[in-house]
């Protein structure tokens, strides 16, 4: 990223603070919601939220539209912006992060795209990959699922146990996880939790969000 303003008019920034706590991600359902942007502002209310532009087959061009209109929800409250899997759109956007699935780039090749600029996050579903994501430079791991979740059904959980073996990598806990668990995520060593339809298909998301930045809060 350059020296000059971001097209959001925020200054250019290093990466040099910790990434956000809680990340809300989407999916193609989410992508169906009528009131998504609203939803997005809602729980994009804090500098700790990211929030994730996501979705494995949505062509480039509409992967950028849903990072924008991310962007647009997030600029009043300043929660981060996070692409999923694409380097070049996350380029394009100006995003705060890239996120790379677990077979995907490795962080050493993502960081020397985006340069210093951007957070890079990767996936992991066991404690070995965790760490070896950590040891390439990775800011934080996704480890999950952590519990069984809907969108995979029949694959059991690795359980939180696992993240106590994963010290000391900036674990985000994914799957399954809902504001009743974070505290045990936090308990075993989480750095933050990512949720999709616990926060994207609340009754009431941004409530939902801020009871699950009180609880990262406490850890």
């Amino acid at each position: 990223m350059g020296q000059g303003p971001r097209r959001d008019g925020r200054p250019p920034f290093r990466v040099t603070t910790p990434p956000p706590r809680l990340h809300a991600i989407t999916n193609s359902t989410i992508l169906d919601l009528p009131d998504l942007c609203q939803r997005a502002e809602w729980i994009g209310r804090s500098p700790l939220v990211a929030l994730h532009a996501r979705a494995r087959d949505l062509p480039g061009r509409k992967l950028a539209g849903l990072a924008e209109l991310m962007q647009r929800a997030a600029r009043a409250a300043q929660a981060r912006v996070f692409v999923n899997d694409r380097v070049d759109v996350a380029l394009l956007v100006e995003a705060h992060g890239i996120h790379l699935p677990a077979d995907g780039l490795s962080v050493s090749q993502a960081r020397s795209l985006v340069g210093p600029g951007m957070w890079i996050g990767r996936s992991a579903h066991d404690a070995d990959g965790a760490m070896r994501a950590a040891d390439d430079g990775a800011d934080y791991v996704f480890l999950g699922p952590i519990w069984e979740t809907p969108s995979h059904p029949g694959r059991p959980g690795i359980g939180v146990q696992t993240i106590e073996r994963t010290q000391p990598a900036r674990i985000i806990a994914i799957g399954g996880v809902t504001a009743d668990r974070v505290e045990q995520c936090v308990n075993a060593g989480a750095y933050g939790v990512a949720a999709i339809s616990a926060l994207w298909q609340a009754d009431d998301p941004g409530s939902v969000a801020a009871a699950m930045l009180l609880l990262l809060g406490k850890g």
